[in-house]
């Protein structure tokens, strides 16, 4: 008996390759799919950038401008004498100075503070850490108004009252980066702190070696939303400071308003002149978030 064996396609044609085509209506598909939430993100990107893009074009119109009917959204007579009377009525130079030192001193140990907070939270086992996590999420479910008095007396008390200090201690330890860092931590794998244990790195060695570069995209992020947080904050250094060559930018626009009358077109310069810096900041440290890949080192 004799059995022959019937060339399969692929054998038949050693040499060719087996082409594979694509469904005429992939392409199509997909970019029909892709038409409505793209369309979504630009009304969503027009209705968020239309009134900052009014409060930028109205810094440049003149005062007796602002309020002529009808209104218009492109200024008529373009001119910078609002931004240049904002910053000779008040000393900018300085505020600017204070609230970098603020903002810059205060970033750096929110980002320190929460990551190593974030790290034990995350990787020890102990009930007390949780019920420490509850108690920390849990001032976020109150108004910051409701603290201001404690805080207030507290840091009185500790003779840190119309200085730097009072400003920059209470703002350092955030439950938003405590969690941020938490919630990274956690999708750490274990093995990864277990192997380093068993090669004999001690804990200090495993947070600053290990952990700490690969949370590198959320301590940029939080450094970006802290630098924000102090540099846009009014109430608590309007509560602690009384020395003006002390203010900060935010308490410094605030003097610049009248009791009997408020000039809106310094007002609104001397506000552009103060989103300058976040602008900038924004720009230069939004790069290294994109572009960084949160789970490089990662591997079960």
């Amino acid at each position: 008996m004799t059995t022959t064996d019937m060339p399969r396609p692929a054998d038949a044609g050693p040499g060719r390759a087996v082409s594979k085509k694509r469904p005429r209506g992939a392409a199509s598909g997909g970019l029909r799919r892709a038409v409505a939430p793209t369309t979504l993100l630009w009304v969503m990107a027009c209705l968020y950038g239309f009134p900052v893009l009014w409060f930028i074009l109205s810094s440049l119109k003149p005062a007796s401008d602002l309020f002529s009917y009808p209104l218009t959204l492109v200024p008529h007579n373009p001119t910078l004498s609002g931004f240049k009377a904002a910053w000779d009525s008040a000393n900018f130079s300085q505020y600017f100075i204070n609230t970098a030192i603020v903002c810059v001193i205060t970033t750096i140990l929110t980002v320190g503070v929460s990551c190593c907070t974030g790290y034990a939270l995350a990787k020890y086992d102990n009930k007390w850490l949780k019920v420490f996590f509850i108690c920390i999420l849990a001032t976020t479910m109150l108004p910051s108004e409701v603290m201001l008095a404690p805080e207030f007396l507290v840091v009185r008390n500790l003779g840190l009252y119309n200085s730097f200090a009072g400003i920059i201690l209470p703002a350092v330890l955030t439950a938003t980066g405590c969690f941020m860092f938490r919630q990274f931590f956690l999708t750490v794998p274990d093995e990864l702190v277990e192997a380093a244990r068993i090669d004999g790195a001690r804990e200090l060695a495993i947070f600053a070696r290990i952990m700490v570069p690969l949370s590198r995209p959320i301590m940029l992020t939080l450094a970006i939303l802290s630098f924000q947080w102090r540099w846009n904050d009014y109430i608590w250094p309007l509560l602690m400071l009384n020395d003006p060559n002390k203010f900060t930018v935010q308490i410094g626009i605030q003097s610049i308003v009248g009791a009997q009358n408020i000039n809106w077109s310094v007002l609104l310069g001397a506000s552009v002149i103060s989103m300058i810096p976040l602008i900038l900041v924004f720009l230069v440290f939004q790069r290294y978030v994109m572009g960084a890949d949160i789970n490089a080192g990662l591997k079960d």
